[in-house]
């Protein structure tokens, strides 16, 4: 099972490595790479034609500006794309991009987290995974008790 990362551009990494950072918290393996869908629609039509057969289980699409990258690759595939908007130079303040996201037509579903927040792609990615492999679905459930158990740490310290 793995996980595909990719990018409209070299720039969106600083973003997108929150993704990759989960992967490897978690033990799953990703690639990631750099597939535009305005500059290079040849390598994007490819990447999401052959993700399903070389194993991929779950694409994080995330990109800036027109961020028609996640839509595109979701059109072609049948793997579940996950999109992050990212907020980039050429942006509007990132509401381009997380409305190109967003308002995919019916028939076409992309999963959309907030602005930026490849680390949330990264742990649905986990969480959809997590559904065919029970380790996965243990760690995840790890992960979520730990958050909880900071909260309510806290709170008690907020409330001494």
């Amino acid at each position: 099972m793995k996980v595909g990362i990719i990018m409209g551009s070299k720039s969106d990494l600083p973003v997108m490595q929150d993704a990759a950072d989960i992967c490897t918290a978690f033990d799953v393996d990703f690639e990631i790479t750099v597939v535009s869908a305005h500059r290079t629609p040849d390598r994007m039509f490819s990447y999401a034609k052959e993700a399903a057969s070389r194993g991929i289980k779950v694409i994080i699409a995330g990109a800036g500006g027109a961020a028609h990258l996640p839509g595109m690759v979701a059109s072609i595939t049948t793997v579940p794309v996950i999109g992050v908007p990212v907020k980039s130079s050429n942006s509007i303040d990132g509401w381009d991009s997380i409305l190109s996201i967003l308002q995919m037509p019916n028939g076409i579903p992309v999963a959309t987290v907030a602005l930026n927040a490849a680390k949330n792609a990264g742990l649905l990615a986990v969480q959809i995974l997590s559904t065919a492999k029970p380790e996965l679905a243990e760690k995840m459930q790890a992960y979520k008790d730990d958050l909880r158990q900071k909260v309510e740490q806290t709170a008690a310290e907020m409330e001494e």
